[in-house]
């Protein structure tokens, strides 16, 4: 996303318009459209994405001394940690990589090795580019991939044999004609036999991208990707393989065998489409450019890292937390690891960390560790007035979300501002009675709420329905009311 503001032709020559881009007050506003409160979140967030920018435009001899400042989120359950992340996942144009510090375990356990996130980060950044090439040359590969169609629709005629009297040469050139049913008939070949050919191409392409023809099968020639057997190859899932990706090793040695399969038009020109995208992208190129933005503008969000923290001991699992920690901490401090397409440098890598910490405090991470999260920021909980706004302000609030799936029935569903307000004070009372999981108790008492009209909607008389507080009062009196049932439903 660039900004509106910067003209298109100065945006294009930049190598990278991406969210770094935005100022700081732009970044907090497009995650302001999703995301309700916390400020300070998102202004040390936005001005650690805009620090990239700015690193990117220091002079050489600086560049590489200047870090980023990586962050840690604090905050209890359910107050917009992990949502900042899938924001930032879909504005950022650079690699963005979430992962749950609770899957990684010490170096010679059974689990993932802390080094996997900079390597899933690399196929995050692999796809990304691979997409972007192949969006440039998707043009060019779809038309190369509808020549390929027509040519097994329209066969090019084949050479006239040998004739040995006038009355056989009278007869040959034959060429194909495209009915109006779609079906090419041969005809006898006039002077202009080149230029109908021509012509009757024309009116194939115009069927095709019509999708008059898609009813039709055609028999094409693929090369298989999968191997079933190289792919049996691979470790388990919870260990980690080599760097070295093996299967790919062997599949460019083994010989490229093609087969020959039947399928309809639609799905034959989606396969004959990512033939030619395959042979148009250069991977060399992709492989360069990902690296480098792995290293430069990659990102990793490491939520949950207080799962990994505790009060330190000489048994138990806590010795099994802390070595997660020192094996993480040269990944954060900046080291270079290795993966199946080169090597990564992580000193450049942001990192931001979220975490509860109900049991444990930031404190009791390992010294090196806490100084290489800087910057701290504590997420405020929500109140009832939180909620309230939560389910109205968002482009994809829960009022929206419920108006959207009763609107595929054909039904319109309207919440009045009592309405919103009942639900966000039953949340609110239900936090405060039991665990305080914050904005995800708007989720149970929302589909507790719904639950009676979405089971009855296929069925349903009106075509509107509008809920007030009486409504949501009646729908939830024996809810709030019932200790036990609520302590199952809420």
């Amino acid at each position: 996303m660039t900004d509106p503001t910067v003209d298109n032709s100065q945006v294009e020559s930049e190598p990278t318009p991406w969210l770094e881009e935005l100022p700081p007050r732009q970044i907090v506003a497009e995650l302001d459209r999703f995301i309700v409160g916390q400020d300070a979140a998102k202004k040390a967030i936005a001005i650690a994405i805009r620090n990239r920018w700015r690193r990117a435009r220091t002079p050489e001899g600086i560049r590489d001394e200047i870090t980023p400042n990586n962050l840690i989120l604090i905050g209890p359950t359910g107050v917009g940690k992990t949502e900042v992340a899938r924001r930032l996942a879909r504005l950022a144009g650079a690699p963005f990589l979430k992962v749950e510090a609770s899957k990684f375990t010490e170096v010679g356990y059974v689990g993932r090795d802390a080094e996997s996130m900079v390597r899933d980060l690399v196929d995050v950044a692999i796809t990304m580019v691979r997409g972007e090439r192949e969006d440039e040359v998707y043009p060019q590969a779809e038309g190369r991939a509808d020549d390929r169609l027509i040519d097994i629709l329209l066969p090019p005629a084949a050479p006239p044999p040998v004739r040995k009297s006038a009355e056989a040469d009278a007869g040959e050139g034959a060429v194909f004609v495209v009915s109006p049913s779609g079906e090419a008939q041969a005809e006898k070949a006039g002077p202009a036999e080149a230029e109908r050919r021509v012509e009757t191409q024309e009116k194939l392409r115009k069927l095709l991208r019509d999708g008059k023809l898609d009813d039709r099968e055609v028999e094409i020639e693929v090369t298989p990707q999968g191997f079933p057997l190289l792919e049996a190859m691979q470790p388990p899932q919870g260990i980690e393989g080599q760097d070295i990706n093996f299967t790919e090793l062997l599949q460019e040695m083994l010989p490229k065998r093609k087969k020959r399969r039947t399928a309809r038009i639609p799905e034959a020109r989606r396969i004959l489409i990512d033939e030619e995208l395959r042979r148009m992208v250069d991977m060399d190129d992709i492989v360069n450019e990902a690296l480098d933005r792995s290293e430069n503008h990659g990102i990793i969000f490491i939520d949950e890292i207080d799962k990994i923290v505790g009060e330190r001991s000489q048994t138990g699992p806590d010795i099994s937390r802390e070595g997660v920690q020192r094996d993480l901490l040269p990944i954060v401090e900046g080291s270079t690891v290795q993966t199946r397409y080169g090597f990564v440098r992580t000193d450049h890598i942001l990192f931001v960390a979220a975490g509860a910490f109900h049991a444990c405090k930031p404190s009791d991470m390992i010294p090196e560790m806490q100084g290489r999260f800087p910057i701290r920021v504590e997420l405020q909980p929500l109140t009832e007035d939180d909620f309230i706004r939560i389910m109205t302000e968002p482009e994809n609030s829960l009022t929206k979300q419920y108006a959207a799936l009763v609107a595929a029935e054909g039904v319109e569903l309207t919440f009045a501002d009592d309405a919103v307000r009942e639900v966000a004070r039953v949340a609110g009372l239900a936090n405060d009675r039991m665990e305080n999981i914050g904005a995800r108790r708007l989720h149970t008492v929302m589909a507790t709420l719904m639950e009676d009209l979405l089971f009855r909607l296929p069925e349903f008389p009106d075509k509107q329905v509008r809920y007030d507080a009486d409504t949501v009062r009646d729908r939830l009196a024996s809810v709030v009311e019932d200790e036990d049932l609520r302590r199952y439903i809420l």
